[in-house]
């Protein structure tokens, strides 16, 4: 019978701890997607930038009332996706809005929104496109997992040009 009250004390002690203990996760509720109107202002930075540092453009189309897009924003700060985001890629976050807005950028980068959000394309430096998602990859984000994320930016890496240290390029 000790042990019991034992097991049970060390039971309500432990859940209250839980209960006062802060948290040290935290959810915010930061914008991922900029007014809509800066769509076509970033992505002009966007090219620039690419052209000079030899990065791909990745476009990600969403809003942030898109909670499937804000899983993809936490996905691309993991560990292994924010190393590859950062060395390879320029992101911009195109707001559609209420899926009323940019939807010439959309049109023009051949991403169908009414497929779902989040969706992206891929540009190289100079702005050409290499992809778009069209049927809808990632709009079900909340369902898969950061690995999905990975493969998909690792497959879009820009080629590394040979060094005189690679054997075999």
């Amino acid at each position: 019978m000790k042990i019991i009250s034992l097991i049970a004390l060390a039971a309500v002690l432990a859940l209250t701890a839980c209960k006062t203990a802060p948290t040290t996760t935290t959810t915010t509720s930061r914008a991922i997607y900029p007014d809509p109107a800066q769509a076509s202002a970033d992505l002009s930075a966007a090219l620039r930038t690419a052209a000079t540092t030899h990065k791909r453009i990745l476009l990600d189309f969403g809003g942030n009332w898109c909670a499937d897009c804000k899983v993809l924003d936490i996905y691309f700060h993991d560990r292994a996706n924010h190393s590859i985001l950062e060395a390879d890629f320029v992101l911009v976050h195109v707001n559609i809005g209420q899926m009323d807005a940019n939807l010439d950028i959309a049109q023009q980068y051949e991403v169908p929104l009414n497929k779902g959000v989040p969706a992206l394309a891929v540009l190289d430096e100079h702005g050409k496109l290499l992809y778009s998602q069209k049927s809808g990859e990632f709009e079900a984000m909340r369902r898969m997992e950061s690995a999905e994320v990975t493969k998909f930016l690792v497959q879009w890496e820009p080629e590394k040009p040979c060094s005189t240290v690679t054997v075999n390029c």
